[in-house]
């Protein structure tokens, strides 16, 4: 029942907000940090969402049930959460790994506008649901039917399936991490291969360079989580390897090319990537050692320098064992706070703040950090809202 009551305290808050917002101008979105909270089996998932302070702290705003099932966990890049801010639209979507369900939340009175299913057989059910969008268009990978479903966007966050297209890696791995630029769909799959699609039409088309990466032929590192920088001239890839390992494409002539291998520290997997607003560092969750690393981004030649490593974040391998995605506070400049999603049971948020000056750089685990996030027993996926403009 608190879910409900907070649920229906928070849209009659929103709609005050939005009559004064008519009366007095246009306000500010909300800002948000949003989680998909995964329980397994068939009880009924959810999205936590916490509003965000200037200095970071979290406090709880509202749950909100998104759907029906989740699996507990997945592929550590795949990101089972996306935020879409165009015009007017304020929309965060949660996909449900069990059911293959896409809930559908709108943002200014966080309630859900529907749950969207893909074909019959799409779910995620092995590993999960991964989520990507370039606004006109989401993309939902499904890791048991190895396929990838494509929605066209509607008003009012609502969606519209209209079809799958087969994903598979090179020796036959499943679709893991996936990212979205402009007309140029970038996946990964379970196996160490990547892969490109051409989404200009809406449903991906493959674009005939599906490739196993070049860390990939050493044996012990695997592309997982993917990011694209702003111009879309790069694709960079976070790898599960015994070392923080990150490659980079050129795809500037609309096909992914040979990767680039950087060794950027001895921390346990880079498994998700995520580039600050303003390209100058690239955040890396050590999934597996409970750190976060950043390192310099070059985005004129692409190319990546070691930066710093924060500490352990606290409790981890006491009360959170694994690291899952990244968000910044900002939408701008470096971000100004990291949050990780940290899987326990329960799982929490951790909140990291960043500083970079004159070629050097801090990662301090903030003294608010973490925020415990009771509904989810394995948390992987985090987002948050605004989001980043690329």
């Amino acid at each position: 029942m608190k879910c409900i009551s907070t649920l229906l305290l928070a849209g009659a808050t929103t709609t005050f907000m939005l009559l004064a917002a008519s009366a007095f101008g246009a306000q500010k979105p909300a800002h948000y940090v949003f989680t998909n909270n995964d329980p397994p089996g068939k009880t009924s998932n959810s999205a936590t969402f916490y509003a965000a302070d200037a200095g970071g702290l979290l406090t709880e705003k509202a749950v909100v049930t998104t759907g029906f099932g989740g699996i507990g966990g997945g592929y550590f890049g795949q990101d089972k959460v996306r935020a879409l801010l165009k015009g007017g639209e304020q929309c965060v979507y949660v996909s449900d790994s069990f059911t293959g369900l896409i809930g559908a939340v709108v943002v200014q009175t966080l309630e859900l506008a529907g749950a969207f299913a893909g074909s019959q057989d799409d779910n995620g059910q092995t590993n999960g649901v991964g989520l990507a969008t370039n606004g006109s268009y989401l993309y939902a990978s499904y890791t048991s039917a190895n396929t990838i479903g494509t929605f066209k966007v509607l008003a009012d966050c609502k969606l519209k399936f209209l079809g799958d297209v087969d994903a598979n890696g090179l020796n036959c791995g499943s679709g893991d991490g996936m990212a979205v630029h402009a007309n140029m769909l970038v996946v990964t799959y379970d196996d160490g291969s990547i892969e490109s699609f051409d989404v200009s039409q809406g449903e991906p088309v493959s674009n005939g360079d599906e490739q196993d990466s070049t860390g990939s032929h050493s044996g012990n590192t695997y592309p997982d989580g993917v990011d694209i920088t702003q111009d879309g001239h790069y694709a960079i890839f976070g790898d599960t390897s015994p070392f923080t390992v990150v490659e980079v494409s050129d795809i500037s002539s609309g096909k992914l090319t040979a990767t680039v291998v950087y060794r950027l520290g001895s921390g346990i997997s880079a498994s998700n990537v995520l580039l600050s607003p303003d390209e100058t560092l690239l955040y890396i969750s050590n999934t597996q050692n409970g750190k976060i690393t950043a390192a310099f981004f070059d985005k004129t030649n692409g190319t990546l320098t070691r930066g710093c490593t924060s500490g352990f974040l606290k409790g981890f391998d006491i009360d959170w064992a694994y690291m899952g995605t990244l968000a910044t506070e900002n939408p701008q400049g470096t971000g100004g706070v990291i949050y990780a999603a940290e899987f326990g049971s329960p799982s929490s948020i951790g909140i990291v703040e960043v500083t970079s000056q004159g070629g050097k750089c801090r990662l301090k685990e903030s003294p608010k950090s973490p925020v415990v996030d009771p509904q989810s027993p394995g948390l992987l996926s985090i987002g948050v809202f605004p989001p980043r403009s690329f």
